[in-house]
């Protein structure tokens, strides 16, 4: 495959790498259980999903591609007895996006280390912990860095005997970005890196019935449990039969929970860090129409994120707000045409404006964020060609100048259009009558309720929490290119 085509394929934002949900509930059917968890995380991964289970002697995994609606059947999950479980769903940022190799949880197959992990975020440093596992004899069976992770975990408990050691050990060198949950024929684990750069938190079921962690906490709510706390930096924690216990895997660090987790990633309905989510996405609405008014006769907000900011900007600005665009919400986002010219049409099947409400009118148009500038083209000229008299593009996230490598789909820089074009260029290719982003404080700000100040913003700003591989930096806005021009580049 070309790399433009493969470039063309990807989707026009930041996606989320996966979701990760693991369950300790001896008297419960864990594997329908951590079924509905990965069922409320499906927005955070839509190509594989996985559960193992634990029944006190073994750990069985079954695993399937697409949906989670798709990898399970009704036999398959009464197949499954046991009292610990977890569950992954996937979106890839490396690997294959095609065979079930990269699928999660996965098995180290390592002497007698009977374990599963299911791992959201990304290594940085998987070089040497690949030549560290050759000389250790160790062969993958795939290219991800989730499998690495599973394997140095199996090559420390082989040397100590004892998973907890194991994972310790590992977390010594492990660096990036994880939220990790394991399960053994006992015992459930979750565990989170130094920066505390991906979510997962815990929750109790109610009666003492046993333990949940997931990546967001509309997991925990879809199985009735009730939020704990986060997992903290650098912890791990173990459910079993005796409870509850914690220890420091790994110094914590700097905190950096991911910042973009409250403009996109995550479920309105949930909490992080003690933020609403939907709250948070309100202040950012009310935070641009302060810094980016519009004259304006209507403010429209891009499905489904865009719509807690654009209710926020109309409460903030006066200007009313407008149910404009229509989501279908049975495309599914893995959609891939067979042409360019039918690539393009792509948003339409996703969204469609409503000339009834729009025509003739001067629009405000929330949207969550801008990658490529591709989607944003499109969007506009199919709200002029519905008839809007104006659209005035406003993005609730500053602009994305820099690849992340903590686990989202970002290409490199030269594929980023911010990265590449003064906000007037944007405005001018993209084809809006005004173009404006949050700034990097009025962000912090819409977040401010969230119980730590600490964040990653390394897309916005090149600031990264951790040690990255050598990556290139922006070019210097230049006069516009053809956007088209710039797809040849090969994505990360």
């Amino acid at each position: 495959m070309a790399a433009s085509t493969a470039f063309n394929e990807r989707p026009d934002r930041l996606e989320e790498a996966c979701g990760v949900f693991g369950v300790f509930a001896p008297d419960e059917d864990v594997a329908r259980m951590a079924c509905f968890g990965l069922q409320a995380l499906q927005h955070r991964g839509q190509e594989s999903a996985g559960i193992a289970v634990g029944d006190g002697e073994t750990v069985a995994v079954s695993k399937g591609l697409g949906l989670v609606t798709q990898a399970f059947d009704e036999a398959t999950l009464a197949a499954m007895r046991g009292l610990v479980a977890v569950g992954h769903t996937r979106y890839s940022t490396s690997g294959s996006t095609t065979s079930l190799d990269a699928a999660q949880p996965h098995i180290p197959a390592l002497d007698d280390a009977r374990f599963a992990l299911a791992h959201n975020g990304t290594l940085v440093n998987t070089d040497p912990l690949r030549a560290r596992l050759a000389t250790e004899g160790i062969e993958l069976c795939g290219d991800t860095d989730s499998e690495i992770a599973a394997k140095a975990i199996g090559l420390f408990t082989r040397h100590t005997h004892h998973l907890r050691d194991g994972i310790r050990r590992a977390m010594e060198l492990l660096e990036g970005a994880y939220a990790m949950v394991l399960v053994s024929p006992e015992s459930l684990y979750a565990l989170r890196d130094s920066n505390g750069i991906r979510p997962l938190c815990i929750g109790k079921l109610p009666h003492g019935r046993g333990w949940v962690v997931s990546s967001e906490t509309c997991g925990l709510d879809i199985v009735g449990a009730e939020y704990v706390r986060d997992v903290e930096p650098g912890e791990i924690v173990r459910f079993n039969r005796e409870g509850m216990t914690s220890e420091q895997g790994a110094p914590a660090g700097r905190r950096a929970s991911c910042i973009f987790e409250y403009v996109y990633f995550a479920r309105p309905d949930s909490v992080i860090d003690g933020q609403s989510v939907y709250q948070a996405r309100r202040a950012m609405g009310r935070n641009l129409a302060e810094e980016a008014p519009a004259d304006a006769d209507l403010v429209l907000g891009v499905p489904d994120s865009g719509v807690p900011p654009a209710l926020g900007y109309s409460s903030a600005s006066g200007i009313p707000y407008a149910d404009g665009i229509v989501k279908n919400r049975y495309v599914g986002r893995t959609f891939i045409a067979p042409t360019q010219a039918m690539r393009q049409l792509g948003i339409r099947l996703k969204l469609n404006p409503l000339p009834s409400v729009i025509a003739g009118k001067r629009l405000v148009v929330i949207d969550d964020s801008i990658v490529r500038g591709n989607t944003s083209r499109q969007l506009v000229k199919m709200l002029r060609d519905a008839g809007a008299a104006e659209v005035h593009l406003r993005i609730v996230s500053p602009e994305v100048k820099w690849p992340c490598f903590y686990g989202i789909d970002t290409g490199t820089p030269d594929q980023l259009i911010a990265a590449n074009m003064t906000i007037e260029q944007m405005n001018e290719w993209i084809g809006s009558d005004s173009l404006s982003f949050i700034s990097v404080e009025g962000l912090h700000r819409a977040v401010s309720d969230a119980y730590h100040d600490g964040f990653c913003d390394a897309c916005f700003t090149g600031s990264y929490p951790t040690k990255v591989p050598l990556a290139q930096e922006p070019a210097q806005p230049s006069p516009a290119r053809n956007m088209q021009q710039r797809t040849k580049a090969r994505p990360c």
